[in-house]
């Protein structure tokens, strides 16, 4: 039988980068975003952020393609966001999103870095975090990351 080990650290912001996603509800947004993932048969790591991004730590499954699964978290945790009540500034997943490929032996300081989110984001903003990571996992940065 083939093993396929294909990690990634995903990047997904409101639109607008707007603080929409309360706090006290992201659990719950979490929740339902951790069932996209495993009904894509895919394994989550690690899902995490503040109110405006998240980050999430996948292993894709073989038979499903990272833009398909993208588009399925964005599209239903995006309708259900806005029908839960608890997001009522929730307007939306930004345009695009941001995902590097993620080596096995990094996983661990990955799941970490996502754990950390709150107090990282005390020290360093959003645009400078997602302009880092782009830069260390050698993308172009362009603005258009953050739509």
């Amino acid at each position: 039988m083939s093993k396929v080990v294909s990690l990634h650290h995903i990047v997904i912001n409101t639109k607008n980068r707007e603080m929409t996603i309360a706090a006290e509800h992201s659990e719950d947004i979490y929740r339902f975003i951790t069932s996209i993932i495993k009904r894509n048969k895919c394994v989550l790591y690690r899902i995490g952020g503040i109110e405006n991004h998240i980050h999430i730590l996948v292993d894709l499954s073989p038979t499903v393609n990272l833009s398909h699964l993208m588009w399925d978290i964005k599209r239903s945790s995006s309708d259900w966001a806005k029908q839960s009540g608890l997001f009522p500034d929730f307007v939306g997943w930004g345009k695009e999103y941001a995902a590097f490929s993620v080596s096995a032996s990094h996983k661990d300081a990955v799941i970490a870095y996502i754990k950390r989110q709150r107090e990282h984001h005390l020290q360093v903003g959003y645009d400078a975090e997602l302009q880092r990571i782009a830069e260390r996992n050698g993308a172009q940065w362009t603005e258009t990351m953050l739509t």
